[in-house]
């Protein structure tokens, strides 16, 4: 009797682990598909009948890793290890993780673990090497850190004794000012892959809500052709992320910054994750100003990042941010506006959910997929609302199949602007008019146009390009 239980037991786990190579085969698929939730979807339920196997867990946290969820990748790269330490492509996929989240030390010592196992493997090699010039670059920093108050790289300009050669013939600043004139001969100059004299580039009854443009600026063109230039009577707000994956963050910040030039009372930016040192290095747009100008100026672009603000207020009803809300209660709007902004986020408090937090449909506040801040049910939202006295928040931060999504009954929208993100996830994006005294949402949808054959993340650093391979 003993022995026909053990033997059925036997039968039924080897029915469970075949039953889970389908799922996994499933979830391949959809991964070369390129639709990572429902790989993630179909990895998940092989690890429920096979929860033992590393490849499933490695598997599953490089489909994180696409959909930028980098705190659930590194647990899946971590449990991949703790079942199998030999499993090599663990130890990758736990240092593209930390990578992404800037814990350049401990991706390091990964990368040194699979140089030891792996002495002849370039690529491995090659990593290991780029990911030490990281960290000893990070310690020269703090090494030549001063408590003294930082000299601005304004100060080192001479904007009026720069010349502009006789051949350049693009667009000029008059008088040194900035005019729809100006703007439009900008705009048709980026269009064309030209590059701005650096000279104009230092000088730089409803509201339109835009989210992530992550670099495409042929898809901000498109947002202008769709709802008009902004104007005094046509006012936006971009929600953040203007900059990095995308291959022409330059000509979007140049573009977005001219118009908070020209309209400094109808056109407003606020910070996102990505307006940060840490990503810039990362994801591109330090490579991309580099390539394109100077060091100097990405230093300059830097400092003014630092003091973009981090939350609007719309007529006392609707609160916007790029990240979302706390983790923990009672945050007040007088204490978002006592938060020292000019600085690089730290890792944790109200500045850093602002720039980083997520919403989720169960009620509490859990661990956040991306390793940063938290992420907040509808009655973390309603207690928000409640206490400060407003109707709902407007948030971005996360791509979107249809370019938006209302959740928390209605309190909570994320909107997001940049149609196939990364010329690969095919979502369409979209843009929010509030209008008339209830600021009710109106939601305008849109898909990508066509641009020059650059590719996302061509300024990006050499491992966040192979580390998602």
């Amino acid at each position: 009797m003993a022995n026909g239980t053990a033997s059925g037991s036997k039968e039924k786990m080897a029915e469970g682990d075949i039953n889970a190579e389908k799922l996994k085969e499933k979830a391949n698929n959809y991964f070369k598909e390129k639709d990572y939730e429902n790989a993630i979807k179909f990895y998940s339920e092989a690890l429920e009948l096979n929860p033992g196997n590393a490849i499933y867990f490695s598997n599953r946290s490089l489909a994180y890793l696409r959909t930028e969820c980098y705190g659930y990748a590194l647990a899946d790269a971590t449990k991949c290890l703790e079942i199998d330490k030999n499993y090599i492509k663990g130890y990758y996929r736990r240092a593209t993780s930390n990578m992404a989240l800037g814990k350049f030390k401990a991706a390091l010592k990964d990368y040194e673990t699979v140089v030891r196992v792996r002495p002849n493997d370039k690529d491995a090699k090659m990593k290991y090497q780029e990911c030490n010039k990281i960290v000893k670059q990070k310690a020269f920093e703090r090494a030549i850190a001063s408590d003294e108050v930082k000299r601005s790289v304004v100060d080192s300009l001479d904007i009026e004794n720069m010349m502009i050669e006789d051949d350049y013939s693009g667009p000029k600043l008059e008088d040194g000012k900035v005019t729809m004139k100006f703007m439009k001969e900008m705009m048709d100059w980026f269009k064309d892959q030209k590059k701005l004299h650096r000279k104009c580039a230092y000088q730089n009854e409803k509201i339109t809500i835009c989210g992530d443009t992550h670099g495409q600026f042929y898809d901000l063109l498109n947002i202008f052709e769709l709802n008009g230039l902004p104007s005094d009577s046509n006012p936006y707000l971009f929600n953040g992320d203007f900059v990095d994956r995308g291959s022409f963050s330059l000509e979007v910040i140049l573009t977005l910054f001219g118009f908070k030039l020209l309209l400094p009372d109808s056109f407003y930016l606020l910070r996102g994750n990505h307006e940060t040192d840490n990503m810039n290095q990362m994801y591109g747009f330090e490579g991309e100003v580099k390539a394109k100008y100077t060091a100097q100026m990405f230093q300059l672009f830097s400092e003014v990042f630092q003091w973009l603000p981090l939350a609007q207020c719309i007529n006392n009803k609707v609160l916007v941010m790029h990240g979302g809300l706390f983790s923990e209660d009672g945050v007040t709007l007088d204490d978002l506006r006592k938060i020292d902004r000019n600085r690089q986020p730290p890792d944790s408090g109200p500045m850093c959910d602002l720039l980083w937090s997520d919403p989720q449909p169960q009620n509490g506040r859990s661990v956040s997929k991306r390793g940063v801040s938290c992420q907040f049910g509808p009655d973390v939202t309603e207690r928000f609302l409640n206490q400060n006295k407003l109707d709902y928040i407007v948030r971005s931060h996360e791509v979107k199949a249809e370019g938006y999504e209302v959740t928390h009954s209605g309190k909570c929208i994320t909107v997001f602007s940049a149609p196939n993100y990364c010329d690969q996830m095919g979502n369409k994006g979209a843009y929010i008019h509030l209008r008339g005294s209830d600021l009710k949402p109106e939601f305008h949808q849109f898909t990508a146009v066509p641009h020059p054959n650059v590719k996302p993340m061509a300024y990006a650093n050499s491992l966040m390009q192979m580390g998602m391979m």
